[in-house]
């Protein structure tokens, strides 16, 4: 068997793996062992089992992410959210499906703060989804929102699947950071103008709630919400003004939340305790299939497998676009059953070398990475955020309502991806002014 046949079947392998539910990192790990011993032999295989996981673990660029991790933790934590998420009902409260529209722009603030879709989901859930209930609003309408709205943690910064993209397509990690700003305000103002035109049509899904509030309320509501957009200065202003690199402005966002928590008497040792544990528990989870995942690239790449489909790519001279929508099938149907990381770590080794020969702008592409990965936490059969809510809603809301509910923001997304591919400035202009 050669080489090249060595490695599709190592591919092969994985997918029938991760079908019988193994967990991802040993799938991957144990593949790219197994595949390297047998192109290489046991004494590369275990050399490049200890020499990629340290050059991996000691690089300065990935420790950013376990601070962005602790910043979201103890701001969900320490309750700045729930500020947020009432200054935002008072002022969408005139909007038909105002609640939902709260919603979907608290999410959209959280996620400036935390970087993670499982965290945003689960905090904007617990405190959503009853009023909504309570004030009558449609089941799937209120499921499917804070769902949808938990996925723009992955594309506003900080966000964890830039920073392992970046360092996997050697991009600069602070402009695919803020090269997610403009894409995750339009998925925001989307699902938004979504949910005021069918509470429009259909009152029914929304019943309005006659509270008025008057300008000097308003302002007031907006005093408590003052951490939020000083930690969105600290970590997004320094980098985009070059003051930090991400590392730096993730360790200043959490310092910043910590201060900012002992100033308002929230800063608990079990706040602490609990923020540094969430952060590690993640961090380390992530870490594990990044490692495997870096395995897996160095047995594909010994095996010729990358070489060959990006010397098949410009031989037949296939189009940006559909390369493109190849990926963007790919990404939907796995992201059927796989989390957003271990996808993304999965696939990045086959499909950057490909776009590569293509010569396609790689930041450009790590938008549309991202945006599919949004997409995947929300399909069936295995939408993590949709069973975070369900987690969250308990038997109020039935697992079948809260997917029939994020239907409409799944079409959003289609008018999002065919904005961005058409568009592409949408994704790349901040970064070209950094």
């Amino acid at each position: 068997m050669s080489s090249l046949q060595i490695g599709f079947s190592g591919l092969g392998v994985v997918v029938v793996l991760l079908a019988l539910r193994v967990p991802i990192a040993f799938a991957l790990g144990s593949v790219a062992l197994v595949g390297m011993w047998l192109v290489r032999g046991p004494v590369a295989a275990f050399g490049a089992l200890g020499s990629l996981t340290y050059d991996f673990a000691a690089n300065w660029s990935l420790s950013a992410v376990p601070m962005f991790l602790l910043l979201g933790a103890i701001a969900y934590h320490t309750g700045f959210t729930n500020h947020l998420y009432s200054a935002a009902r008072i002022w969408t409260n005139w909007m038909p499906g105002g609640l939902a529209v709260a919603t979907n722009f608290a999410s959209a603030g959280f996620s400036a703060m935390c970087g993670s879709s499982v965290a945003t989901a689960a905090a904007m859930g617990r405190m959503a989804i009853p009023e909504m209930l309570d004030r009558g609003y449609d089941k799937a309408l209120a499921a499917g929102t804070v769902a949808a709205a938990g996925t723009l943690g992955a594309l506003i910064p900080p966000s964890v699947l830039f920073i392992l993209y970046g360092w996997f397509s050697e991009e600069p990690i602070d402009k695919l950071l803020i090269a997610g700003i403009f894409p995750g305000l339009l998925t925001a103002f989307m699902y938004a103008l979504m949910i005021v035109t069918r509470c429009t049509a259909n009152p029914a899904l929304a019943p309005k709630v006659h509270i008025e509030n008057t300008k000097t309320e308003k302002w007031r509501a907006l005093k408590p919400v003052w951490p939020i957009p000083a930690l969105i200065i600290v970590v997004i202003g320094s980098i985009y003004g070059g003051v930090a690199t991400p590392t730096e402005a993730g360790a200043f966002g959490a310092f910043a939340a910590m201060v900012i928590a002992a100033l308002q008497n929230r800063l608990t040792w079990p706040v602490i305790s609990e923020s540094v544990m969430d952060a590690l528990r993640t961090s380390g989870s992530i870490l594990l299939i990044a490692i495997s995942a870096i395995l897996l690239t160095r047995f594909l790449a010994v095996s010729g497998v990358p070489s060959f489909l990006s010397g098949m790519v410009v031989e037949w001279g296939i189009g940006d676009v559909y390369l493109v929508l190849a990926m963007a099938l790919v990404y939907i149907v796995l992201g059927m059953f796989l989390d957003p990381i271990g996808l993304m770590l999965l696939t990045l080794p086959v499909f950057l070398p490909i776009f590569q020969a293509a010569h396609i702008d790689l930041i450009w592409l790590g938008v549309l990475v991202v945006k599919f990965l949004e997409i995947g936490v929300l399909t069936p059969p295995v939408g993590l955020n949709v069973f975070v809510v369900k987690q969250v809603a308990g038997d109020r809301i039935a697992l079948t309502t809260v997917f029939r509910g994020i239907f409409w923001f799944l079409a959003c997304e289609v008018v999002v991806i065919f904005l961005l591919i058409t568009f592409p400035s949408i994704s790349v202009f901040l970064p070209g002014l950094m």
